[in-house]
């Protein structure tokens, strides 16, 4: 039963490092389940809530983390029906557990983290939710937002998008929690409030841009804001590889003459870069300068190398048969078709060709726009990681470079983050890997961030996840994953990863320098939603097609056209 108009509920009658306890004051007929505050009905207790700690020293914002009853007496009270006069009961008191986290300044404003705690005897109350939107809104109009407040879902949740670009963002949650559905909707309000804002997308999957049953192409932007790229036209070209990715690309770390192999590269990349650019007038050429050279001639001396016969023939050369499994691996890439655009690029066949790459993919090409989607399904998955990499460190050099840095900050989202950003540090793809931890801890000077998307934490780079200063938390329900999050979450929010197996598709946990508190928020939907929506099976499998045209398939297949 709850008590009108007052928003008293307890008071505080333990402290620990962390958390408060309170002792929840009973009503004539039990404890209240609610509070009437005006025309809100507010429950009392309920997990995830905010409550007010009042004392005369200050206000504090905490969460309900825990609730729960006990019996603490028992005693004898009178009762005239009794034979003995009196009848024994049970005394029993509830009790939350709360985690303090912000305190209230005198102007009415939340100020992150606790550097007082209350005293015992302080007093607890609901919220109404006209004081909360108080202070959580911002000072600045530019919150970006996200959705509403699971709690309160007539609150709207915000985020400082300085912030929560600026210090780098992880997306994190199982297959089918909404991931995709959040990026959407997230990049959407991005591109609809800040006109100026450039995005390079990486979509795997195809999920951002797709070919609709109508024929025409579909997208989660409209066209007047997004160019969609077949990474494949896009023309990313072998010479930008730098000395490491070579090495990834073309040699196997296992072989017994990698090591020849290695430094035999280098010195040959060295040689041809600066042979081809002569012309140029460059003077600081480097192993990975980005600048044109034949990817034939790199073959020629592999295999000139390989062949040599000292002492007209009699004698075999000092690399003789050590290149026999580079050469192989080497056309084995070449000779695949799938790797033309690649391999044997033809608009990107000169080091002039640079600036048009660039300006293409940071979405300065023709015709200008904010989100530039890089569609990677078509790529080859060993070539994939290798591609990434590129599109990264291409956006890292171009900004390093860039005078501007400042004026023109870029956001690399990288969808399915594991499969090129791997955790373990044997990996084939080394240089790829080092690649993006490099933009992960240099990058936000230079005015490049990541938005990292992944369902599986345990698989990623600890060092690019630990750089994450916000984190977009879906439902995960991996013990292990949930663990590992855990230990990424700051300390006053390494409690809210119990709360993780139990969000709702599309919901998410908001932790970092973005959000004013830790907060659960139902996001909004995005329109369009994605194309990566479940098949509807059961529906399928009882209105489906009888037959398809699998001729189409293999033709699809073959082309490798989707």
């Amino acid at each position: 039963m709850s008590t009108p108009d007052s928003s008293l509920i307890g008071r505080v009658i333990d402290i620990q490092s962390g958390c408060l306890v309170v002792s929840i004051f009973p009503s004539d007929e039990g404890f209240p389940s609610s509070v009437n505050m005006g025309e809100e009905t507010l429950p009392v207790g309920q997990l995830g809530s905010f409550v007010e700690v009042r004392d005369r020293a200050g206000h504090l914002l905490a969460e309900v983390g825990r609730i729960r009853e006990e019996a603490v007496e028992t005693r004898s009270v009178p009762d005239p029906a009794a034979s003995g006069g009196s009848r024994r009961v049970t005394i029993r008191e509830r009790r939350l557990e709360l985690t303090p986290l912000a305190e209230i300044n005198r102007d009415g404003r939340l100020e992150p983290g606790v550097s007082r705690y209350p005293v015992i005897g302080a007093a607890v109350h609901v919220i109404g939710s006209s004081r909360l939107a108080a202070l959580l809104t911002r000072e600045k109009a530019s919150g970006l937002e996200l959705g509403r407040l699971s709690v309160r879902p007539s609150l709207k949740a915000t985020l400082d998008p300085s912030a929560l670009f600026g210090r780098h963002l992880a997306i994190l949650g199982q297959t089918g929690a909404g991931k995709s559905w959040t990026l959407s909707s997230l990049l959407q309000r991005v591109v609809s409030t800040m006109p100026h804002s450039h995005i390079i997308l990486l979509d795997l999957h195809g999920e951002y841009g797709w070919k609709g049953n109508d024929g025409n192409f579909h997208g989660i932007f409209g066209p007047e804001a997004a160019r969609h790229i077949d990474a494949r036209e896009l023309e990313i070209p072998y010479w930008l590889l730098t000395y490491s990715e070579f090495v990834d690309l073309f040699v196997d770390r296992t072989d017994s003459n990698a090591t020849v192999q290695i430094a035999f590269l280098r010195e040959t990349l060295f040689s041809l870069r600066q042979q081809s650019n002569q012309h140029l007038g460059l003077q600081r050429l480097s192993v990975d300068s980005p600048v044109y050279f034949s990817i034939e001639d790199l073959y020629q001396r592999f295999k000139k190398a390989n062949e040599e016969k000292l002492e007209f023939g009699k004698v075999k050369g000092p690399l003789y048969g050590a290149f026999d499994d580079f050469l192989v691996r080497f056309q084995s890439l070449y000779n695949d078709a799938r790797y033309d655009f690649f391999m044997r690029p033809r608009k990107n066949a000169s080091s002039a060709s640079l600036e048009g790459l660039l300006r293409d993919f940071v979405g300065l090409g023709e015709p200008k726009r904010q989100v530039t989607v890089i569609d990677l399904s078509p790529v080859p998955l060993d070539l994939r990681p290798v591609v990434s990499a590129q599109i990264g460190r291409l956006a890292y050099e171009f900004n390093y470079w860039n005078p501007q840095r400042h004026e023109f900050p870029v956001l690399l989202v990288c969808e399915e983050a594991h499969q090129y950003i791997p955790r373990e540090a044997d990996t084939q793809f080394v240089g790829t890997r080092r690649a993006m931890e490099r933009i992960a801890k240099e990058g936000r000077k230079y005015g490049v961030t990541l938005c990292i998307v992944s369902q599986r934490p345990t698989e990623l780079s600890e060092t690019v996840l630990s750089q994450c200063g916000n984190y977009l938390c879906l439902k995960i329900s991996n013990a292990d994953d949930q663990e590992y999050v855990r230990r990424l979450l700051p300390e006053g929010a390494k409690n809210l990863a119990d709360l993780l197996s139990s969000l709702r598709r599309g919901e998410v946990l908001a932790v970092g320098d973005a959000a004013m508190l830790p907060s659960r928020i139902l996001v909004h939907p995005p329109n369009p939603a994605p194309a990566s929506r479940d098949a509807p099976l059961s529906e399928s499998w009882v209105h489906g097609p009888d037959d398809l045209n699998v001729s189409e398939i293999v033709n699809n297949w073959w082309r490798q056209v989707r």
